[in-house]
């Protein structure tokens, strides 16, 4: 079956409109602009709420997890709910304080109004201090995307929640919960080469949210989540069965559920590729599913000659780390080259970029062979050397 854009399956944007999947591309890339090697996270927060499942970030105190994921989330736009949960966290905190004038009249509801029920995107920091009663509770509003407490029923919008720990529970009760999120993203610290970059991005100031960037993006997301419902996976299932059973073999531990569920990281890869159809480009997602950074890495390992061909339109930076493909490192290229470019040319005098723009021509020039150097990549090559050569 020959595979289809996004465009034949829902109603496509007026003519010169960029795409839903390149709407989200955008907010994605201007969610990352300004922080050093956060970009996955972002990514995976989008990739997760087209694919209707919830992520996991782990990583040590001070990298930047939390600015990640509010910085993708004031680009999606959407009610946002975020808090910190310790030990003695009441219920009420999330879920809303009980409605004291239907208490009077002996109905125990709840006040849900500016609370995680009614949340779009939701994040909880140190997800793994909550008590019983909240970790119960949120479990069932997680799996249904209903909340149900005393005579309150409430249908929550929520399309994603992002939990954050500095490291994995140990408790089996707690690893249970950890299992409802499909996701996981491991955070490390800026690798020393970057840390000039870092340092440099340190002393700018935070920059604004466009106000072209405010726009509310959930409709988007929905659509794409539609799109991704809709996927026709037929023609990468034999594909898909084969990398399950060898992360099995090689030890990465895959339930049943896990394995079904996995499906729809691979169909919305594939609607924010651009494709109604999935196919092996879209593999590039196993890795995820692995419940550990250990066992991320094994099954980078083991599947490495099926996703050797994976690359990702709207979520480069994470196609590219998690297949290292040649494919998808082009695209990683190819779309930051063009980027730096239009902000090369928005600024005064351009200096602010330059040395960026020398980077990515010499990863280009030392990555790809000119005879092999793909026709995208090739022309964001001869707009950089134009920049970058003496006057």
């Amino acid at each position: 079956m020959t595979e289809t854009t996004t465009a034949a399956l829902l109603p496509g944007p007026a003519a010169g409109s960029p795409s839903d999947a390149e709407l989200i591309a955008t907010a994605v890339a201007a969610a990352g602009r300004g922080m050093v090697g956060r970009e996955t996270v972002a990514e995976v927060v989008a990739l997760c709420a087209v694919a209707g499942e919830h992520l996991l970030v782990i990583g040590a105190p001070g990298t930047a997890k939390s600015e990640a994921v509010r910085r993708v989330a004031a680009q999606l736009g959407g009610r946002y709910f975020e808090y910190l949960l310790g030990r003695f966290t009441e219920p009420n905190e999330l879920f809303g304080p009980v409605d004291l004038r239907r208490l009077r009249e002996g109905r125990v509801e709840f006040e849900t109004a500016g609370m995680l029920p009614e949340a779009d995107i939701a994040f909880l920091d140190e997800i793994f201090l909550g008590s019983t009663a909240v970790l119960n509770t949120l479990l069932g509003l997680l799996n249904e995307r209903v909340f149900r407490r005393g005579r309150t029923t409430l249908a929550s919008p929520l399309r994603i929640c992002v939990g954050a720990a500095n490291h994995l529970p140990e408790d089996p009760a707690l690893a249970a919960f950890a299992d409802r999120f499909l996701a996981r993203v491991f955070v490390e610290p800026v690798p020393d080469a970057r840390l000039e970059e870092l340092l440099e991005s340190g002393r700018r100031p935070a920059a604004p949210i466009a106000p072209t960037a405010t726009r509310d993006l959930l409709g988007a997301i929905d659509r794409l989540a539609a799109a991704a419902r809709g996927c026709d996976l037929d023609p990468v299932t034999p594909l898909l069965a084969t990398a399950l059973r060898r992360l099995r073999a090689a030890g990465v531990p895959v339930s049943d559920r896990r394995a079904v569920r996995s499906q729809n990281l691979v169909a919305a890869a594939a609607v924010l590729d651009g494709r109604t159809s999935a196919s092996a480009r879209d593999l590039w997602v196993l890795p995820l599913i692995a419940p550990t950074a250990d066992s991320q890495t094994l099954a980078r390992e083991t599947l490495a000659d099926l996703i050797d061909r994976a690359a990702n339109r709207s979520l480069a930076h994470t196609s590219e780390e998690l297949s290292r493909s040649t494919a998808a490192r082009a695209e990683r290229l190819m779309r930051t080259g063009a980027a730096l470019l239009a902000e090369h040319g928005g600024l005064p005098d351009g200096q602010d970029s330059r040395l960026r723009l020398e980077a990515v021509l010499r990863e280009i020039d030392a990555g790809f062979d000119p005879a092999d150097l793909p026709a995208p990549l090739a022309g964001v090559r001869a707009g950089l050397v134009t920049v970058v050569a003496p006057s």
